[in-house]
């Protein structure tokens, strides 16, 4: 049985987090990084935002989202990959809705549903994480 210092950690059985409206997510992060599963309903549409900290990285799982960085759009399917570095302004829209998992780094701590389940914290105790 995992204590809660353990690594080990289950989606299973645990509800996804309602980030914001029609976005849903679980997480698990360490000291630098943050990894979660996100599911877009259908229609969802995520504004034009950026982040001034983290880098995010996305791998599609399944369905299609368009997705535009600096102006540019894409349309992602399963199996596509994507990076945002910090600071670029993006925003996205899926038709059908969309499952992915993404990594963030540094840690914001806005995408962390529950910091004592999903937070695996080393000796800097999460010192570079970032509020937004």
């Amino acid at each position: 049985m995992a204590s809660d210092k353990s690594p080990f950690r289950t989606w299973n059985s645990v509800d996804a987090f309602e980030f914001v409206d029609g976005v849903r997510l679980h997480a698990i992060g360490g000291e630098q990084v943050l990894l979660c599963r996100v599911v877009y309903e259908p229609g969802k549409k995520v504004p034009l935002h950026s982040h001034a900290d983290t880098e995010q990285a996305m791998f599609i799982v399944d369905g299609e989202v368009d997705m535009a960085i600096d102006g540019e759009w894409k349309r992602l399917k399963a199996g596509d990959v994507v990076v945002v570095n910090r600071g670029l302004k993006h925003e996205l829209v899926s038709e059908h809705g969309v499952t992915f998992m993404e990594a963030l780094s540094p840690v914001p701590l806005d995408h962390v549903p529950d910091r004592e389940r999903d937070l695996v914290l080393g000796p800097d105790g999460g010192v570079n994480h970032v509020e937004r």
